[in-house]
């Protein structure tokens, strides 16, 4: 059997064109919102830097590997900018995006609501070659020529932040793109689908700031929910399922980040068409420089389990003029 699980991942991914999710899962989305949402550019008030790898179902041939690195800044006022640079990497097929966000932000009540615009250009690329073919590979349709494209984007979000409270929606890519260029003998192909992201915490002192609770959650759906949307005639349907994170944390002393999440999707509870991902196990430090390290480790709950080691995470962050004095409050977010 697990022999078979390196094709049985690339099925998924190849089938991921036309039904599973397609943008890059993190554990340790909430210190990395930009890769996902322009709104969040300069929202710290200072320049950040993050840097994060993920090692998805580690142990397993072929499994996704993704590298991201983001810088964002405020600029004057209520201007923001980013720079984003995600490289995704499953089985024969391989994906970097690179992204360049705007947001202006405007007061709000006791925050402040950005509105971000992200110009992007992906390069999409196949490697059929290293796969292993029962059947020649020339008489399958779907394997039948590698692709190299490369395409640009659009995206937008809505970020609205205050001292304790953040919230936020947004499509990191509006327009849809096909993935398959060269001609096939088939009525379905390879697109880049529209991606929702919901994104809601909020810090709890319950010490003063030596001790602060923060629960997280991010909602994330393909095609606006998916199979609820979706329809039984459609050529491409989207059957992805629609997936929630919910997460708990803890900062101590504001230095030391300790927090636990679970990953699951809504089908697994309604229909029961999907799975329960993953528990997840995470911990960052602060450091006074304004460095920032994390690590996070997430329990496989799928069948993939057995053969799975799980999946991990490595962030490292920094932060400039961490101390800076006109920063009165802490930045949770």
């Amino acid at each position: 059997m697990r022999k078979f699980i390196p094709l049985l991942l690339l099925f998924f991914c190849i089938s991921s064109s036309t039904s599973a999710q397609q943008d890059a899962m993190f554990t340790k989305y909430m210190f990395n919102t930009l890769a996902y949402n322009p709104g969040y550019a300069g929202s710290k008030e200072y320049m950040s830097v993050v840097a994060l790898y993920r090692d998805q179902w580690w142990g397993i041939e072929g499994s996704p590997h993704t590298q991201t690195l983001s810088l964002h800044t405020p600029f004057k006022e209520r201007i923001g900018f980013g720079f984003n640079l995600t490289n995704d990497k499953i089985g024969a097929t391989g994906s970097t995006v690179g992204s360049l966000s705007y947001a202006y932000r405007i007061p709000f009540g006791k925050g402040k609501v950005s509105l971000g615009l992200q110009a992007s250009f992906m390069n999409y690329r196949t490697d059929f070659g290293v796969l292993r073919y029962k059947d020649p590979r020339s008489i399958d349709q779907s394997f039948k020529n590698d692709e190299n494209i490369w395409a640009p984007n659009f995206g937008a979000g809505v970020y609205y932040y205050s001292d304790k409270f953040y919230a936020g929606f947004s499509v990191p890519h509006l327009l849809k793109t096909d993935l398959r260029t060269k001609e096939v003998d088939t009525n379905r192909w390879a697109q880049l689908y529209r991606h929702y992201f919901f994104t809601a915490g909020v810090a709890i002192p319950i010490s003063g700031e030596s001790l602060v609770f923060k629960p997280a959650i991010i909602i994330k759906s393909v095609g606006l929910f998916g199979d609820f949307a979706s329809d039984g005639g459609n050529l491409n349907p989207i059957g992805a399922p629609n997936e929630f994170d919910i997460d708990l944390s803890f900062l101590f002393y504001q230095s030391l980040w300790v927090g636990a999440s679970f990953r699951s999707s809504f089908e697994a509870f309604i229909g029961k068409t999907s799975s329960v991902d993953s528990a997840d196990f995470w911990a960052m430090i602060h450091l006074q420089n304004g460095v920032r390290v994390g690590l996070a480790y997430d329990f496989t709950l799928t069948e993939l389990r057995p053969y799975a080691k799980g999946s991990f995470e490595v962030m490292l962050g920094y932060d400039l003029n961490f101390q800076k004095k006109n920063i009165v409050t802490p930045r949770y977010f």
